[in-house]
């Protein structure tokens, strides 16, 4: 009788790696495995390294979550034509897969750099992200805001809670500079018309006022001829 042969059961390519915190991965494979982990709530893909955050606290990081998410939807009460999204994942390039806080993004037909693409993710840059971060210590003002930069999402909102601080920076030549408030204390948006920001509201979580000062933004010439019918 012939020898017998052990018979090695063959490693199953259902069996996908778990991410873990500062792997270096390419995005398709780090959408392979976020996709097989259920569990898991956020992951980020920034410069070719895995992100992980901790469970989040309510009033560090849940609760300006929520009152940033409602300060861009009072906004795009009034503007048709602007999509939002709150922890959407983005693929930027290659190396990066943001799922940021909060977003907004021009439609295509209004010349927006982004889009949704046949796989439902969003495709290039948006217009403006919003990310709610400790400190400025944080990867939200390091690694994240290059790959932003780079990439070109032209206004990029950082609040730093335990800083009580927003810095809205927008890309002029390529670089992020931060925007100055006007001489009453008012952040404008450069690329949405009407998108204002009284900082010091939004810090204390004044929303009666941050959706006043919407009013006022959206009530403007500058927010009319922006809502204006494209032509065909």
């Amino acid at each position: 009788m012939g020898a017998t042969l052990d018979l090695v059961e063959p490693l199953s390519q259902d069996r996908v790696p778990p991410l873990q915190n500062g792997d270096r991965l390419t995005r398709p494979e780090f959408e392979r495995r976020y996709t097989a982990m259920s569990d898991v709530k956020k992951a980020e893909l920034i410069e070719g390294r895995v992100y992980m955050p901790s469970p989040v606290h309510q009033d560090s990081h849940g609760e300006p979550h929520a009152n940033a998410v409602t300060w861009l939807g009072f906004y795009r009460m009034f503007t048709p034509d602007v999509r939002g999204g709150d922890n959407s994942s983005v693929r930027i390039d290659w190396h990066n897969e943001p799922q940021p806080d909060a977003l907004l993004m021009l439609a295509p037909e209004r010349g927006g750099q982004a889009c949704v693409g046949a796989s439902k993710f969003i495709e290039g840059a948006p217009e403006l992200v919003v990310e709610i971060s400790a400190s400025s210590t944080s990867y939200d003002l390091h690694e994240k805001l290059q790959a932003y930069e780079r990439n070109g999402v032209r206004e990029y909102v950082v609040w730093r809670v335990l800083d009580r601080e927003i810095d809205w920076f927008v890309l002029r030549d390529g670089r992020y500079v931060r925007l100055s408030p006007d001489t009453d204390g008012i952040l404008r948006s450069e690329v949405f018309p009407g998108l204002w920001l009284d900082s010091a509201a939004m810090i204390a979580g004044n929303l009666a006022r941050v959706f006043e000062v919407i009013q006022q933004g959206t009530a403007t010439p500058e927010h009319a001829v922006f809502i204006q019918p494209t032509s065909t």
